[in-house]
């Protein structure tokens, strides 16, 4: 006696192959992986120095090295004395207080303290320097080191 097999109908056969050939789809290649694009360089800073000076109680703004640079009309008045008090923590650096031009009048802006970026940086203060045309201008203070 024979092994019987089992036999596929034509409607069975059918189904197979049409399940076979839906499914041959699915392993479709995945899309391309987008490409990183390189950000463009950072743009120069430059420093625009007024030629005659801005006109009176106005204020300018220009981008350097070091930051703003805020422009008056006259000098600043002394600066203030201030009672330092001692650091809060072994990296604290003291930044003194320094007087703001508001485009009317002179503005004090007290002392604090800041956290060093590294253990070796230094803090320059901040100073106001006077322009060939007459006008103050504020060299921001910078860390060193």
């Amino acid at each position: 006696m024979s092994a019987s097999r089992p036999r596929l109908s034509g409607l069975s056969l059918s189904a197979f192959a049409l399940t076979t050939f839906t499914l041959a789809g699915c392993g479709s290649a995945p899309p391309p992986e987008p490409v990183a694009a390189v950000p463009p360089p950072a743009p120069a800073f430059e420093t625009i120095a007024p030629q005659s000076g801005p006109p009176p109680g106005t204020i300018t703004t220009t981008t350097t090295t070091y930051g703003s640079v805020l422009a008056a009309p006259t000098a600043p008045p002394p600066p203030r004395s201030e009672l330092v008090p001692p650091p809060p923590g072994p990296q604290m650096v003291w930044e003194p207080g320094f007087w703001s031009f508001n485009g009317a009048t002179w503005d004090w802006v007290p002392g604090h303290y800041e956290v060093r970026p590294q253990p070796t940086a230094q803090w320059i203060p901040g100073h106001w320097v006077q322009q060939p045309g007459g006008t103050w201008v504020w060299i921001a203070g910078r860390w060193t080191g």
